[in-house]
C-alpha cells in the first residue's frame, strides 16, 4: 500500500491505496507526478512531464474548443483541462480535456476545495485523454472510471495514429462508440481526425485555422 513515507516508483501500474494516500500525493507540492487517478481503493500515478506530441495535440484541442465556442456561442462552453475531479472517498481523475456545456459550472470560493467536487457540482459533459503513452489504460480502466462518474462523453485521442475513440454514455451507464459528438452537436469525429492528421506537415495553429474554415 502507498503511504506518505513510501516513495512512488516510476512505473505505470494501479497500486492498492486509501483515499488518504491519494490526498497526500495530491497535495504534495514536491511531487514530480503529473496526474493522479483513484478508483475504489486503487491509485494510478502518471509520472513525468508532457512530451512534444502530448503538448502539441493538447493545444490543438484547446484551439478547437475555442473555435467552437466562438462559432456557436449558444453552446456556452467552459473548459477545465487537467483539473482534478473528485467523488470524495471513492473516485478521482485528472482528464486532459474537461468540458462543461451550459450553466451550473464549478466556481471556486475561498475556503472550498480547489478541485471539482462532484458532491457539489454536476459531472462534466465531456472529458478526453491525450494518449501518447497511455492508450491501453485510457481505453480500459480510465474509460470505466469516467463512466462510473456519469460523464456523458469520453474521447481518447490517439496521437500516434491520429485517430479518436469517442464514446457516449448509454442509458445503462455503459460507453458506446459514436461517430458524431452528442455534446458538441453535429461535430463529426472524422473531421477532428482529419484535423489531427494535418499535424504531420503543419503546425497546430495552421490545423486549427483549417478546422475553423470547415465550419463556415
Amino acid at each position: 500500500m502507498i503511504t506518505a513515507t513510501k516513495p512512488i516508483q516510476k512505473r505505470q501500474t494501479w497500486e492498492k491505496a486509501t483515499w488518504e494516500d491519494y490526498e497526500t500525493l495530491r497535495d504534495d507540492q514536491q511531487s514530480d507526478r503529473r496526474k493522479l487517478f483513484f478508483n475504489c481503493e486503487y491509485l494510478w500515478v502518471e509520472m513525468g512531464a508532457e512530451g512534444i506530441n502530448h503538448s502539441k495535440f493538447g493545444d490543438l484541442f484547446a484551439f478547437i474548443l475555442y473555435i467552437l465556442a466562438d462559432k456557436f456561442p449558444d453552446l456556452k462552453l467552459s473548459t477545465f483541462g487537467g483539473c482534478q475531479i473528485e467523488k470524495k472517498g471513492i473516485r478521482a481523475a485528472a482528464p486532459d480535456i474537461v468540458v462543461y456545456v451550459g450553466d451550473n459550472i464549478p466556481v471556486w470560493k475561498s475556503g472550498q476545495s480547489r478541485f471539482i467536487d462532484l458532491d457539489q457540482w454536476r459531472s462534466p459533459d465531456l472529458v478526453g485523454e491525450i494518449s501518447d503513452t497511455t492508450l491501453a489504460i485510457d481505453l480500459d480502466e480510465k474509460k470505466r472510471l469516467y463512466a462510473s462518474l456519469g460523464i456523458a462523453e469520453y474521447w481518447v485521442i490517439d496521437v500516434l495514429a491520429a485517430r479518436i475513440f469517442a464514446f457516449r454514455l448509454d442509458e445503462s451507464s455503459v460507453y458506446q462508440q459514436c461517430e458524431v459528438s452528442q455534446v458538441l452537436p453535429n461535430l463529426a469525429i472524422a473531421l477532428l481526425e482529419q484535423t489531427m492528421a494535418m499535424l504531420d506537415t503543419k503546425t497546430n495553429t495552421e490545423a486549427a485555422i483549417w478546422f475553423s474554415q470547415q465550419l463556415n
